[in-house]
């Protein structure tokens, strides 16, 4: 029987500090900043809904520290990526993958990170709060249409609580771009981004999970949810939210079209439609077309590049969706 814990918490963090060129801060310090982070991600409860040990969610946080500003006070950029596993598989897919580089916090040694989710606290734990809900939300967004509302949400009132900060990261007109913490949050809950928010739903849960049992259903599924981004991103351009899912999304991709039991006609319209929404890297999405598909969407077991390749007893059966409930998403 598998271990159980209803009062588990949702996240398995694994937290790297790194911290080069330092001048005036003992570098033991960041080891204790790494574990404090870590404590801090994995030892809450994010929400209120019960998690076995095997369903959290794994996620990496690496903090790089870019400057000290003094002994307290750093500069930084934060790397954030989340998985979740696929269907009767041991393979394990991106679903967040996201570099801010705007990060500034102050940190004495020992002192806890303070964090509440309606007031500014700190720097640093509003920083990683935010991210957490990020990550609950985008997780829940795979297993349910519109799952991740009240993480999402939840990442907002973190936004509002800090406008005041001097710290940027946090503001809508601080950034022309439309690519710091305002902008991704208010994306994932604007009504533009609707259809992309479904596109995770599709690609995940009726794509991804399905390509155990039959590859052309999953292939269609993650087809139905490429159309969904690309009709997102004619209708919001400058999309952080977009620019996240072509970061995230964009080898496994690649890789799942270009394999060679993909028919031709298959592979050009994913070719076209995500150069259309990825134009910068045209000539990554050609490597699609490299291969002839000759067949009509039967397996793909035996073909290296591909992440479902292999026989079923090889991939395992890590993730039971009788786990799930009957909505799809998390209990």
């Amino acid at each position: 029987m598998k271990p159980t814990n209803v009062n588990a918490q949702e996240l398995d963090a694994q937290v790297v500090v790194q911290a080069a060129n330092l001048q005036m801060v003992d570098p033991k310090v960041f080891t204790t900043l790494e574990n404090d982070i870590r404590e801090f991600i994995n030892g809450r409860k994010w929400t209120d809904d019960n998690f076995k040990l095997e369903e959290k969610v794994k996620c990496n946080f690496q903090l790089t520290i870019t400057e000290e500003k003094s002994a307290t006070s750093f500069a930084a950029q934060l790397t954030v990526q989340s998985s979740r596993p696929v269907f009767n598989s041991a393979y394990e897919t991106i679903l967040f993958n996201h570099q801010d580089k705007q990060v500034e916090f102050e940190y004495v040694e020992f002192q806890p990170i303070d964090f509440n989710e309606n007031t500014h606290m700190s720097e640093l734990g509003s920083i990683l709060g935010y991210y957490a809900y990020i990550i609950l939300g985008y997780d829940y967004d795979s297993f349910a249409k519109s799952g991740g509302d009240a993480h999402y949400l939840k990442a907002q009132t973190v936004v509002n609580n800090a406008q005041n900060s001097r710290v940027k990261g946090w503001k809508a007109l601080e950034d022309n771009r439309r690519q710091n913490r305002y902008w991704l949050v208010e994306d994932l809950l604007s009504n533009k981004h609707k259809p992309l928010r479904e596109a995770y739903y599709k690609y995940h849960r009726l794509g991804l999970d399905m390509m155990d049992d039959n590859t052309s259903t999953g292939r269609s599924g993650i087809w139905s949810a490429i159309q969904l981004a690309k009709a997102t991103n004619n209708s919001a351009r400058n999309s952080m939210a977009i620019d996240v899912f072509i970061n995230t999304k964009k080898s496994e991709i690649i890789d799942l079209f270009a394999d060679a039991s993909v028919t031709s006609p298959e592979k050009v319209r994913v070719m076209n439609a995500m150069s259309n929404i990825d134009p910068a890297n045209i000539q990554d999405y050609q490597k699609i077309n490299n291969t002839l598909g000759g067949g009509k969407g039967g397996s793909t077991r035996g073909n290296n590049n591909n992440p479902f390749s292999g026989t079923p007893s090889d991939r395992g059966g890590v993730f039971d969706l009788n786990d799930m409930n009957k909505s799809g998403g998390r209990k």
